[in-house]
């Protein structure tokens, strides 16, 4: 498929999702054009403005005279002593800043997650499937085996599953899973460190081991060096990213010791994608929002291992959605479903367990597969 062809028919697919989008109703505060900078944006003038609204509005005359009145005219004097406005500083940063600044117990408290492996499969008979898991170069090597299986079987997509893949620092192992799929000679990300006024740029010097399409999962479990991965994919593959916003957490972190032996964990340096856009802290934003459940995923993922991914889209014993019926517009799965309901004249089953980022993923490579034919 040509790369002209591939952009002409993804914006028609964005186009009508942003469409039907914009006819459903929206809860308040859920407006597809909110953002995390809009706590501490101007409120509006037929709205009641909140405390956050009211605070940010605060000058720095107004600040200061805020807390001269309170230290002289508040009842309980003991509760505005300079120690107790510096504990309201540090958690107020926190709030505010809850992908920038967190406080550990010790050093030993410091949360670690276990490695999650690598998961591969080819479903369909057409289409790869990578789960990659932590970014480590265990999983690294079991990737490039299956994308030389992938290779060798010629397949027409690849969906690589990144909602297992939670933050890391070792950015040079991100690197690498990076330089798999995006040219050589490109810049994959950039490591900008203000407080130093120093950019670290990672580069990609090997070609990609798959050409073709590749659609991108994410979610909030989505961290770290994974979020810089979905950038590169998207600016160099033109890949789409199908789920829910990544966590917003591609940044190095520090751990600073405190006197008192706590420890303040520290954003310093923050991702930067090949653009130039920052991915900290708002990460990165589907092009196709869909929602799923974490208790959902986990299970999913649990059960792959013995089941395989397929059974979680193409539901056993039923028809599954095909170009036939992405034409007619009908729902093969529905139908089925509700034929076999009325039958047994009983009261519905509870739905198995069903994974809908994945089958968004898979009805947009059939689509795209529908269009180079015509």
């Amino acid at each position: 498929m040509s790369r002209f062809l591939l952009a002409h028919f993804t914006m028609s697919i964005l186009a009508a999702n942003l469409f039907a989008q914009s006819l459903a109703p929206s809860a308040p505060g859920n407006s597809p054009i909110a953002s995390k900078s809009s706590a501490i944006s101007s409120p509006s003038p037929s709205a009641t403005p909140t405390a956050t609204d009211l605070i940010n509005s605060l000058v720095a005359p107004d600040l200061q005279a805020a807390i001269t009145l309170l230290k002289s005219n508040f009842t309980s004097p003991d509760a505005i002593t300079e120690t107790e406005l510096n504990r309201a500083t540090v958690q107020g940063l926190m709030t505010r800043l809850p992908n920038g600044v967190k406080l550990l117990p010790n050093r030993e408290s410091a949360p670690t997650e276990a490695p999650t492996p690598l998961y591969s499969e080819i479903l369909d008979g057409r289409i790869g499937y990578l789960r990659l898991g932590s970014l480590n170069s265990a999983n690294l090597q079991a990737m490039d085996k299956s994308l030389i299986n992938f290779t060798g079987k010629k397949l027409d997509a690849l969906v690589v599953d990144l909602r297992a893949s939670s933050g890391t620092n070792d950015f040079a192992v991100a690197v690498e899973f990076a330089k798999r799929f995006c040219p050589r000679g490109k810049p994959l990300f950039t490591l900008r460190k203000p407080a130093a006024r120093q950019d670290r740029a990672y580069n990609s010097d090997r070609d990609p081991a798959f050409h073709g399409l590749i659609m991108v999962l994410a979610d909030g479990d989505t961290a770290g060096g994974a979020e810089a991965l979905a950038a590169a994919l998207r600016v160099y593959d033109k890949a789409l990213l199908v789920g829910q916003p990544t966590a917003g957490r591609a940044a190095e972190y520090s751990d600073l010791a405190l006197p008192g032996g706590k420890i303040l964990r520290v954003a310093v340096a923050e991702m930067v994608s090949p653009e130039g856009r920052s991915l900290f802290p708002d990460g990165v934003k589907p092009d196709l929002p869909v929602e799923m459940s974490v208790a959902d995923k986990l299970q999913i993922f649990q059960l792959s291992g013995e089941k395989g991914m397929g059974p979680f889209v193409y539901q056993a014993g039923r028809p599954h959605m095909n170009e036939a019926a992405l034409l007619a517009g009908t729902n093969p799965e529905f139908e089925a479903a509700e034929a076999t309901q009325q039958r047994r004249g009983s009261a519905p089953e509870k739905p198995p367990a069903h994974d809908p980022v994945l089958q968004r993923a898979l009805d947009v490579v059939t689509s795209l597969e529908i269009y180079q034919k015509r």
